[in-house]
């Protein structure tokens, strides 16, 4: 049985022109493997989907060729789960979801809230997961510290910004790349600064009263490494998440600063967990976050689960190129029409 998928030309494509629409087999479930299949509605688009188109990302082991991993759908065959065929859904997955069908564990799914829209359900799991995973549980916030958010204007930015608020931080700085996009972070509970114009370590120290910043959570790597140290508390905590800004620094670096701030760095990538570590982390989000976070969608307190703009998947092309020139503010996702 087949089914329709983005698909890349010769599999893979430095350009965004070598995606398209067309036809692959349909995904089918076995008897005792714990998954369902979704038919899916929304998909979102994430930066390691460029480097996968790239060929630049290597996929973990079992992982489908398809691009993307976070969708919204509709439970097609509920295979041995609790779900029932037509449950509403959003979910995570380690690829696939460029699609009309999806595969995907039963425990990398959940229900989808009724007031929540496809668009926004899309938007939700793999920035805020991501965000979740950094901020509370490898960088162990705690309420009344102080939080510096790197790339603040993306997806994974804007989660983290909001869910350091939501949950007590006291102070929260976030970079970014334009005006505009210093006024997204603002409205959104940061402290905004221009990293074109301004320097965000010396910032930091004004905004800190010298002392630094608690948490850095980190998806631009290399070109910041020496500011991110120098922006740093003692007793701080690092999280890289992204290496836009490059893997290698220019110039050698003092280890010693890192021993006289106690700091501890600590890379992740989500998609390279294994099954059980991201199931654990979803449930876990749905357990001590979730209520909290789409309460927004309710006109109460929570998350504003910003979407840049919405896609049909015909015109992925754009899509794709939209986020590559990072004109995004917010999440850009894909409706399958």
């Amino acid at each position: 049985m087949s089914m329709r998928a983005v698909l890349i030309k010769d599999g893979k494509s430095e350009t965004a022109d070598g995606l398209y629409v067309g036809e692959t087999d349909r995904p089918t479930l076995k008897p005792g493997d714990g998954r369902i299949l979704v038919k899916v509605i929304c998909f979102g688009l994430n930066r390691m989907d460029i480097m996968q188109r790239k060929g630049g990302y290597p996929l973990p082991p079992g992982a489908s060729s398809i691009l993307g991993v976070e969708f919204s759908g509709t439970v097609e065959e509920p295979g041995e789960s609790e779900y029932k065929k037509g449950d509403e859904v959003f979910g995570l997955a380690t690829g696939g979801a460029y699609a009309e069908y999806i595969s995907v564990p039963a425990g990398m799914t959940t229900r989808k809230p009724e007031h929540l829209s496809w668009e926004k359900a899309a938007a939700m799991p793999e920035n805020l997961l991501t965000a979740w995973q950094t901020l509370m549980l490898i960088a162990e916030m705690k309420e009344g510290q102080s939080v510096l958010v790197h790339a603040g204007a993306s997806g994974v930015g804007l989660a983290a910004i909001q869910l350091a608020k939501l949950f007590g931080a006291e102070l929260v700085v976030a970079t970014a790349g334009s005006d505009d996009k210093v006024n997204f972070v603002e409205q959104h509970g940061a402290k905004g600064i221009n990293y074109k114009t301004q320097n965000f370590a010396d910032e930091v120290s004004k905004l800190t009263n010298g002392e630094g910043v608690n948490v850095i959570i980190d998806l631009v790597g290399a070109s910041y490494w020496e500011s991110n140290v120098a922006s740093l508390a003692r007793d701080g905590r690092i999280v890289l998440v992204g290496l836009v800004g490059g893997a290698v620094t220019d110039k050698p670096f003092n280890l010693a600063q890192l021993l006289y701030k106690r700091a501890r760095v600590e890379g992740t990538t989500l998609r390279s967990r294994s099954l059980e570590y991201q199931t654990e982390l979803l449930q876990d989000f749905r357990r001590r976050a979730m209520d909290k976070v789409f309460a927004k969608c309710k006109g109460e307190e929570g998350i504003d689960l910003a979407i840049h703009k919405v896609f049909d998947w015909k015109d992925i092309v754009q899509a794709h190129q939209e986020m590559e020139e990072a004109k995004n503010i917010g999440k850009i996702i894909v409706r399958i029409s």
